[in-house]
């Protein structure tokens, strides 16, 4: 049986109504102020410690740079690269008591940074279904959406790739920036230089940031110390998030391989050790650097067919930062935070020609859903192998795989696309009009540049 024509008509017109609402930016940045809100408060007022890391070693590692000169990154080796100082520092601004606020409310003025270039500050939000779903990421991601340091490197890389077909060269240099607090942007910057014509400017203004800040951290003494992050990371065991340790997780739970879950007083972290699991991990770093390496040949290769950028560069810079979570013995719960800039790339980009990024789009926010009933609600149980929790987060991890799947097979098509010689829409020139989404409302485009 048909549905009647009223009842269509009337599920037509809410649809409208719903677009339309949320093309308003005041509907918007409502949003953004209560999930900002609520991330907040449950970060100062919540269980769990989600603020363990910012409250707990940020400031310790400020306190111990101002009173007893003994800076991280600059006279010692320091697992994050030396810009990652500077949020830590602007976050000691009113002193030691009031820093985890000032911290939060930095990375809340970040965010709002980041949607205003993506949504614009027009009369109606520009890209509103790319914009919206940031929000719902935040939102199910938790708390450790803004308690990490990965929270400065997040909003930074978003604002880069809304701004990456417009203007490659801020686009790269943003990106540049955040790479040198922690370094998982570099991907997006890899999947760029890769995929687009403009590789020539984004080289250049990623050179220029880095001779910037090298040129800065040997003002300040820093030497050797500026290249530490790329070793830090070798002695580490595997950490119980991370999708490589599923398998001893689930042996510590059942009492085989002598598994069990242990904390790392020099880390300072929570890892599983087993039969294996040291071989694994001295396994995953080497493993980590194949998989990035074939997926830039599987780039390369689909660059020479001719791909499309606009599918082959959101496809390509999914890939190679799902593979920096995969492919890890680090796992920990703020990785998440790295999806938004990939997937809002491959959503923006859909107008301009780019695959559909719906799947991803969904997988990204069961993630976060997932990452958020583990850590901080119920980390403790997690490490204490209560069955649920080990579920839960196994289900997480099996995602992450398949989301590196979905980005590989997507990197695959746009090879394929090119090809084949398949058609694509033409991208507008400027001064052309496009209906864009649900509403068919037409905009002036930019030109490409």
């Amino acid at each position: 049986m048909t549905e009647p024509r009223p009842a269509r008509a009337a599920g037509a017109a809410v649809a409208r109504g719903l677009v339309e609402v949320g093309a308003h930016p005041l509907a918007l940045w409502s949003a953004f102020g209560l999930i900002h809100l609520w991330l907040i408060g449950y970060n100062l007022l919540g269980p769990g410690l989600p603020l363990g890391d910012v409250t707990l070693v940020y400031r310790f590692w400020v306190e111990q740079g101002l009173i007893a000169n003994d800076w991280v990154g600059i006279d010692g080796p320091w697992v994050y690269p030396i810009v990652a100082l500077v949020p830590m520092l602007a976050a000691y601004a009113l002193g030691p008591d009031p820093y985890p606020v000032v911290w939060l409310v930095i990375v809340m003025l970040m965010n709002a940074g980041a949607l205003l270039v993506t949504a614009g500050a027009g009369r109606r939000v520009r890209d509103a279904a790319a914009a919206w779903w940031w929000m719902l990421f935040l939102l199910a991601l938790g708390p450790i959406a803004l308690g990490r340091i990965d929270s400065i490197t997040a909003p930074l890389a978003v604002a880069a790739v809304a701004l990456l077909a417009r203007h490659p060269r801020t686009a790269a240099g943003l990106l540049a920036l955040a790479a040198w607090i922690k370094v998982w942007p570099a991907a997006i910057l890899l999947a760029a230089v890769i995929g687009l014509r403009e590789r020539a400017r984004i080289v250049l203004a990623t050179v220029a940031v880095t001779m910037v800040v090298v040129a800065g951290g040997l003002a300040v003494g820093a030497g050797a110390s500026l290249l530490s992050p790329l070793t830090e990371q070798s002695g580490r065991g595997l950490q119980v998030e991370a999708p490589l340790t599923t398998p001893w997780l689930w042996a510590a739970w059942a009492g085989e391989w002598s598994a069990r879950v242990y904390y790392d007083r020099d880390i300072l972290t929570w890892q599983v050790f087993g039969e294996g699991s040291q071989q694994a991990a001295a396994l995953a770093t080497p493993l980590l650097a194949i998989v990035v390496l074939a997926i830039v040949a599987l780039g390369l290769l689909a660059l020479r067919a001719g791909a499309p950028e606009e599918r082959l560069v959101p496809a390509l810079a999914l890939a190679l930062v799902a593979a920096l979570i995969v492919v890890n013995k680090v796992g920990s719960p703020q990785f998440g935070t790295w999806l938004a800039a990939p997937i809002l790339l491959g959503l923006l980009w859909r107008a301009r020609g780019g695959a559909p990024f719906a799947v991803p789009a969904g997988l990204a926010l069961a993630i976060g859903a997932l990452t958020q009933a583990v850590y901080p609600f119920q980390y403790g149980e997690l490490l204490g192998l209560q069955t649920p929790l080990v579920v839960i987060l196994t289900l997480r991890n099996a995602l992450d795989v398949v989301l590196l799947g979905w980005a590989i097979v997507a990197v695959v098509r746009a090879w394929r696309s090119g090809a084949t010689g398949a058609e694509h829409p033409p991208r507008p020139r400027h001064g052309t009009l496009e209906v864009d989404g649900p509403a068919g409302r037409a905009r002036d485009r930019e030109p490409h540049s």
